[in-house]
Order: C-alpha cells, then structure tokens, then sequence
C-alpha cells in the first residue's frame, strides 16, 4: 500500500504493470484485504501509472487503510464448471516497493513467501 486518498469519489488505483501482472482489468469489482487492521471490502479498479507500483485506496476506502498497510487484492471470475475444473489462479506477490516478486497459479497454504 502506497497511499490514502480521501479526496476522491472511491476506488483502488493499481500500477498498469502489476494490473497486467495479475490480469486485473480497470473498473473490475475486486475484494480489499487489510493485513494490518482486518479490514475487508469492496472497491473497483483504476488504471495507475505504469511503473510507478502505486497501490492507492481512494475515497470512503481510505479510511480502512494506511500507506504501508500489507492488502490483498482479489478478483473474482464467473465460470461454467469446465471452465473452473480448469482454471489457474494468477496470484502476485510483491515486495516493498509493489514489485512482483514471486508468480504463483496455485494458493500456498500456511507458507510465508
């Protein structure tokens, strides 16, 4: 997390590479998790710099967040059951400066990365 930003009408601004990283569209809906304090809610996508690793909760989300805050970002596809039998999630992780770091298909569990 990069920023906080009251002053806008909502969202979640997300640099263009790591939106191409994570096959995340703008204005895509996407889930918000807050390592930090909890927090969990709903926003949409905006197109960010490319480059820049920006990550910034605007509007009312603002409130849930702080720069520096570790945040999971989800997205959500709709698919007949073929398609999910065959589907590969694109899991990101980043390191400090919003660069990936490591490309996983698959949810590691209980494994610090």
């Amino acid at each position: 997390m990069t920023e906080a930003n009251l002053n806008y009408v909502g969202s979640i601004t997300i640099d263009e590479n790591l939106m191409d990283a994570a096959n995340i569209w703008e204005n895509e809906k996407v889930q918000i998790v807050n390592n930090n304090n909890g927090a969990r809610f709903e926003t949409y996508v905006i197109t960010g710099e490319r480059g820049s690793g920006v990550i910034c909760l605007n509007g009312a989300a603002a409130r849930q967040v702080q720069p520096g805050d570790q945040v999971i970002i989800i997205s959500y596809a709709l698919m007949t059951d073929a398609e999910a039998r065959e589907h590969k999630p694109i899991i990101t992780i980043l390191n400090e400066e919003n660069r990936p770091l490591h490309m996983l298909n698959q949810e590691l569990h209980s494994t610090i990365l």
